[in-house]
């Protein structure tokens, strides 16, 4: 009798090495978060009573009106201008289909700015009316305050409606024409084919554009710390940085985290049990309706809007104080912060990316249960804002250079200083967990579309895994590869919260420049960095446009 072995495979017995690359690398995304949940469960001097009791109350509904705001106005303006180009053929429609998307350039701090300046009392607006009116001083007339919260939901609004317009634009133009077809045949006028037909089919789409607005509302510091709206962000930079309590910030980091959670949660339960199918046997394609005259024109200008405040107002104001001040284009400041800005940006776009391919590969590759399951997981950054993420890397990262640090002097004596606080490591750190998902969410779609055979043919011809990846798969993927790495860039190049509380003394990247200088009331040395910043990110929305025409 033949004894039976059951002792199980080597690699069954122990992990290889890309289960243990993956699952370090989605503990290393995963760690800001947790050290956030444990600094505001284990502070060290409790303050939480005394937030409920004084600042939490105000911050929670400065954020709350703020989300509904930017949410409703941003969903009306890009659902309304996805609806009119998607159906409709007016004046100038080709061009506003791409024009659309031009305020995702532009940073919302940086229209902010640029809106104040505009409207302000010295601006161009008062002084006109001033000059037309005949009046002497403010007291002779009244003007809406412009530092204020409404002002603060125009302006993110303005450059955030995009994330709604593209993806609602794309859901109106997938529906079947049939449908409308029949909806005309059974006496629904334009207003009931939005209302009854295309609204309710593009819902998914709309709502999932409207949860990316209100996380980017959460995320901004810029806008309402320009504005003095005191919002849960903006008391994390006022508990932590003005008042020393570093448990108290991460005490509204945690109540920010599950205000995300809770958004993204109750945007799922809204879609679960919606289902929409196109039954046609072919499927027929819209076919846009011609619009001329007055209304042609009228639809002309209610697309121009949005672009006009959310793009050309900025980069109008900007450009006048820019090229007004030419010395300010060669100072050294500027300079320091363009080659930090491409430094930093740089080497967290090609570490993200490089680790997502890793993670991804390495699950595709193992089949284990654990880097499956934490996989999706590690797309909670980009919903974290970066100040959350400050508050996530900062204090633990602080404490381990203290002890590197002490180590190395004490078995060596050479004080080594803080080399990760001290350093652009943390800034780097910071948005490759902010940015993980961008990249690994291209990754795995680029993965997911190669036929299986292709790699089972190179592993079965000798290739190792590690040479299937690069003879196989990175060949494929490359184009994929590079609007990542775009994406990732642009995105960090813009990001501002967690760049203010992670650089290192005397340290400024474009986007901390541009808050510097703006905050200062000197938009005019402002202005070069904001133009720069404007520029890398119209890169990005061109290769968008590309992408989606």
């Amino acid at each position: 009798m033949v004894e039976q072995n059951t002792r199980l495979p080597a690699r069954r017995l122990w992990p290889d090495p890309w289960s243990v690359g993956a699952v370090l690398i989605a503990a290393a995304v995963l760690m800001p978060i947790a050290s956030v949940l444990w600094l505001a469960l284990n502070p060290a001097e409790n303050v939480w009573p005394h937030l409920l009791n004084t600042t939490l109350p105000r911050y929670l509904g400065n954020t709350g009106v703020l989300m509904a705001g930017v949410a409703g106005l941003s969903a009306a303006m890009g659902t309304g201008a996805a609806w009119m180009v998607a159906m409709y053929r007016f004046p100038l429609s080709r061009w506003l289909d791409w024009l659309l998307l031009l305020p995702l350039a532009i940073p919302a701090y940086v229209g902010a700015y640029a809106l104040v300046d505009f409207l302000e009392y010295a601006g161009p607006v008062q002084t006109g009316l001033r000059g037309l009116m005949g009046w002497q001083s403010a007291r002779d007339y009244w003007f809406p305050e412009i530092r204020s919260r409404g002002a603060a939901i125009l302006v993110l609004s303005a450059a955030l409606y995009p994330y709604v317009y593209l993806l609602a634009r794309t859901a109106f133009r997938e529906q079947s024409g049939g449908a409308y077809e029949v909806a005309r045949a059974l006496g629904a006028g334009p207003w009931g084919l939005f209302t009854r037909v295309g609204l309710p089919l593009a819902r998914p789409a709309i709502a999932a554009g409207a949860a990316i607005v209100m996380m980017e509302t959460v995320n901004d510091f810029g806008v309402v710390d320009y504005f003095a709206v005191q919002t849960l962000t903006a008391g994390i930079f006022s508990v932590w940085l003005e008042s020393g309590n570093a448990g108290g910030a991460a005490q509204i980091a945690m109540v920010i985290l599950a205000m995300i959670l809770a958004l993204v949660a109750l945007e799922k339960v809204s879609r679960r049990n919606l289902r929409f199918h196109n039954i046609a046997r072919h499927h027929r394609p819209l076919n846009p309706v011609r619009v001329t005259g007055a209304a042609g024109w009228a639809m002309t200008a209610l697309c121009a809007l949005p672009v006009g405040v959310g793009f050309v107002l900025p980069v109008g104001v900007l450009a006048s104080h820019a090229f007004g001040a030419g010395g300010a284009w060669i100072d050294p400041g500027l300079l320091r912060a363009l080659w930090n800005t491409l430094t930093v940006g740089g080497l967290a776009a090609l570490g993200t990316v490089t680790a997502a391919l890793f993670l991804v590969y390495g699950v595709r590759l193992t089949g284990r249960m654990l880097p499956k399951l934490l996989l999706p997981v590690t797309t909670i950054g980009y919903a974290a804002p970066g100040a959350v993420l400050g508050v996530g890397l900062l204090i633990p990262m602080a404490a381990a250079d203290n002890a590197l640090a002490d180590a190395v002097e004490g078995a060596l004596g050479v004080d080594i200083g803080l080399v990760m606080t001290g350093s652009a490591f943390a800034i780097i750190y910071a948005y490759g967990v902010r940015f993980f998902a961008i990249a690994q969410g291209a990754a795995d779609a680029a993965m997911g579309r190669i036929a299986p055979s292709l790699p089972m043919a190179a592993r079965s011809l000798g290739r190792s895994a590690r040479g299937t990846l690069g003879a196989v798969y990175l060949p494929l993927i490359r184009p994929t590869v590079g609007t990542a790495l775009l994406l990732v860039f642009v995105d960090c190049v813009k990001e501002l919260p967690a760049t203010l509380l992670l650089r290192p003394f005397n340290f400024n990247t474009l986007a901390t420049r541009v808050y510097e200088k703006a905050s200062l009331e000197n938009l005019g040395d402002a202005a070069p960095a904001a133009l720069l910043v404007s520029a890398v990110g119209l890169i990005a929305v061109a290769f968008l446009a590309r992408a989606n025409r």
